[in-house]
């Protein structure tokens, strides 16, 4: 019996953990598995064709809100072409709703939920003893006599129980190298599917440190903690933290999700012994609306937030990538712009504008209604409108999300933001809202452009405070000469000036 072990991943450089998990404790059942990655960029029909040339009785896809709208029809027509194929689907996408969703899509055979490694090796042991009715795997969804059933879930597994993803399967070192040392996290953000399991496991230290061992040895390019809090257990952190600095190959950085609130001054200055780029650290801000923040059980001190990534920032030797959450209930246009002042004004290295995804099984979800909010039918599910904020303001927050991305987070326009910034608009936000009218009004944002084309858009947006002899021109001319000096190299300066500022 051939199984394949598949999904189709965001980029490239993504992979998935879940299947490298699903592989190390199946592969030893006496059955043919595979594991193959594809991404959401590969021509479906080029997919659709290399499976079918696998001649598998089982495939595998692990289902998130990125990947599922396309592999919804790549399956009907792989069960088409094949009557006898069996499709397994796992992932956050089905384990909730997951006998609607057999009921709805008649070619999905099994639905493994939630955690997949006990149940999934559960799966296999059964095809071995030839148990057609799966009578001892739990956490599965499947048909049976024309009803669609559902077993009770697996016992959650202890971490330390867990096989090291990467013991069968060679590291890939042109990606990112995903890992984690702890599941569940502490907190209940009602718009996160890990507030549904607030317990905590850890791998123990021990482990931890010969796995990351492991990983400097090869000298991965990045490796990606997708512990949800990764400084829950601020001794364990810094220990970790302690323990990279120390054994630093000089090579490989290291990504963590963190509470900053949690951080302490044992913890900042651990991190400051750090190599510069060795980490980078992903702060969720998402507003600093104490009453949107609460209604969405989000717990912590924002202020000590605020004072921690600023602290971090100032080391200058990391990565901070702040967030923020346009849709939240509460939060309406006036208020999401002082959020992004305040986050903007900390200066973080990226800030991500994100939106609103109503996942199912959160909180959010289930009180969508109550609080007005109407979100896409199909994933990831983003919000439209709320009860506090319209669509054509969200539409405007998109607007804006594209050129902070463009100017801000791409970097290479950090002198002529920070003079445009004031000398065009009392606050961040207005600066943003005014580029992004221009940017949209003037149809750029209509086809992709050169880092050199966007140096001539924001000299073409200063013209419109005075024209083409006035100060604000006059002096964006000369900071935008300043950031080229700075970011594009000699050739790139040439082209530049052979084509002159004219867009």
């Amino acid at each position: 019996m051939r199984i394949l072990l598949t999904t189709l991943n965001a980029k490239y450089v993504h992979s998935n953990l879940a299947l490298k998990y699903l592989y190390n404790v199946t592969v030893d059942s006496g059955l043919d598995i595979e594991l193959r990655e594809y991404t959401i960029n590969h021509e479906l029909e080029a997919v659709y064709v290399d499976i079918l040339r696998g001649r598998y009785d089982i495939v595998c896809f692990s289902c998130y809100i990125w990947n599922i709208e396309q592999i919804k029809p790549l399956c009907r027509d792989l069960k088409k072409a094949c009557p006898d194929l069996k499709i397994l689907l796992g992932g956050p996408e089905v384990t909730y709703g997951a006998e609607d969703f057999l009921s709805e899509n008649p070619w999905a055979d099994y639905i493994i939920r939630g955690e997949g490694e006990l149940a999934m090796f559960q799966f296999v042991k059964a095809l071995v003893l030839g148990d057609k009715k799966f009578s001892r795997v739990g956490s599965l969804t499947h048909r049976r006599g024309g009803r669609v059933v559902s077993s009770p879930d697996c016992p959650q597994v202890p971490m330390e129980k867990l096989p090291f993803p990467y013991a069968r399967l060679d590291v890939e070192r042109d990606k990112v190298v995903y890992y984690e040392s702890s599941r569940g996290c502490p907190y209940s953000c009602g718009y996160c599917i890990s507030c549904l399991d607030r317990s905590m496991r850890f791998l123990p230290m021990e482990r931890v440190r010969r796995e990351l061992d492991y990983f400097l040895a090869m000298e991965v390019r990045q490796v990606k903690f997708i512990d949800r809090t990764f400084n829950a257990d601020r001794m364990r952190a810094v220990s970790i933290w302690n323990h990279l600095i120390d054994n630093d190959n000089g090579k490989t950085n290291f990504h963590f999700e963190i509470c900053a609130d949690l951080l302490d001054d044992d913890a900042i200055k651990t991190i400051s012994r750090a190599r510069r780029g060795l980490f980078r650290f992903e702060v969720g801000i998402q507003s600093t609306n104490p009453l949107v923040l609460s209604s969405v059980g989000r717990s912590g001190d924002l202020y000590r937030l605020m004072e921690n990534t600023e602290k971090l920032l100032a080391l200058g030797n990391c990565e901070v990538h702040a967030d923020l959450i346009a849709g939240l209930p509460y939060e309406n246009y006036a208020s999401f712009g002082r959020s992004f002042n305040k986050a903007y004004a900390l200066r973080p290295h990226e800030l991500q504008l994100g939106f609103l995804k109503v996942l199912k099984g959160t909180p959010v979800a289930d009180d969508a209604e109550a609080n007005g909010i109407i979100y896409r039918d199909e994933a990831p599910y983003e919000v439209i409108s709320t009860a506090h904020i319209s669509a054509s303001e969200l539409a405007r927050l998109k607007m804006i999300e594209t050129v902070l991305d463009l100017y801000y987070n791409r970097g290479g326009f950090d002198e002529t933001l920070e003079y445009l910034d004031c000398a065009v608009a009392e606050n961040s936000f207005e600066f943003y809202e005014k580029l992004a009218g221009f940017y949209y009004d003037c149809g750029y944002h209509r086809k992709n452009h050169t880092k050199e084309d966007l140096y001539r858009i924001l000299l073409k947006f200063a013209e419109g405070f005075g024209g083409a002899s006035g100060e604000i021109y006059i002096k964006t001319q000369r900071h935008l000469a300043g950031d080229m000096k700075k970011f594009l190299n000699p050739e790139a300066i040439k082209r530049f000036i052979r084509k002159g500022w004219e867009i």
